[in-house]
């Protein structure tokens, strides 16, 4: 599968200069090809999680959130029980493949506003604590980004709603400041961008900063996967996207670190679509949606979930991607 980017330039040259890959391997225009091989590879091991017991993981857990600290995989997956209410699991790991779940949620609903469940986490680490976005949903018509703070991953406090309209999604927080300002994207149809002192006072720039393509493979709607990343050649944001099929697949935006809301490049086909029969099958059919990135000893580790029903993991050694970028 080809790997093409698309910068935001007039210039034809630049239109197809793979940036994303620069910032991957911080390398330089003159040894990167413009057609790559797709570099994440799914692990054997698929699904990681699965449906289990009868209670409140018994219908779905999918969509992990997975941070590395102290030697191990944390994994945070959202997690349904019968009736659909979501809450959000806690799973370990010592080689980020075989996981050891807790037997209790460790973040339930607890208001009206997060009646129909506590959904798709994303988690950070900043100034020695654990920061974690997730979705209330109030089982009707509201869905809010939410936040909660740990210093163990265990225990979680919440510190309520950020985003304050009555149908937001998917924050991911840049895991440092910039000029004194943290970063987060957030939005489930196009892509919008908030700042932020504090982390708990958010500012909403009015302009969304990335937007579906009509045509293409993220024409239905766009929003943010893991945390971004800050690279040498900018903030590197893999995003969810869906078509106008409701099918569902993986892309990467590359965004400045000068100014967060410019967009350099945009990935022109898939980087991870459903193929595997846990992605084509399940609660919602056709959906690899990934929230869960961990990059470690020159492998980058992205978790999603499959199908909405189950967690899998695909990897891309850097190594491999270098030699992509030579090959062209």
């Amino acid at each position: 599968m080809p790997w093409l980017i698309s910068a935001a330039y007039s210039d034809p040259k630049m239109r197809i200069l793979p940036l994303i890959l620069l910032a991957l391997l911080g390398g330089t225009a003159e040894n990167v090809s413009s057609s790559l091989p797709g570099p994440f590879t799914r692990a054997l091991e698929n699904p990681l999680l699965t449906p289990q017991g009868q209670g409140w993981e018994a219908l779905a857990v999918f969509n992990p959130a997975v941070i590395y600290a102290d030697g191990h995989y944390w994994m945070l997956y959202r997690a349904q029980d019968p009736q659909g209410i979501s809450r959000l699991g806690l799973a370990t790991s010592s080689d980020g493949l075989h996981f050891v779940r807790e037997s209790q949620p460790v973040l339930s609903p607890s208001d009206p506003g997060e009646a129909g469940g506590v959904e798709d986490p994303r988690l950070v680490r900043i100034g020695g604590r654990y920061y974690l976005t997730y979705t209330g949903y109030d089982g009707r018509r509201v869905a809010q980004t939410r936040l909660a703070v740990s210093e163990d991953l265990r225990e979680w406090r919440k510190l309520g709603v950020i985003i304050d309209t009555p149908w937001n999604k998917a924050g991911a927080i840049l895991d440092q400041p910039l000029d004194g300002l943290y970063f987060m994207y957030f939005g489930d149809r196009e892509i919008q961008l908030a700042t932020s002192r504090d982390l708990r006072r958010w500012r909403v720039e009015p302009e969304a900063v990335l937007k579906p393509r009509p045509g293409m493979w993220d024409e239905g709607g766009v929003e943010p996967g893991p945390p971004p990343l800050l690279t040498p050649k900018g903030i590197l944001l893999i995003y969810n996207g869906r078509d106008h099929r409701n099918v569902y697949a993986v892309g990467a935006a590359l965004f400045s670190a000068g100014d967060p809301s410019q967009l350099l490049a945009r990935s022109e086909t898939p980087l991870l679509q459903a193929e595997a029969p846990y992605e084509r099958e399940g609660t919602v059919p056709n959906v690899v949606f990934a929230e869960g990135l961990v990059v470690r000893e020159g492998v980058w580790r992205l978790y999603y979930g499959g199908g909405d029903r189950v967690v899998g993991l695909a990897t891309a050694k850097l190594a491999e991607l270098l030699e992509f970028a030579k090959s062209g």
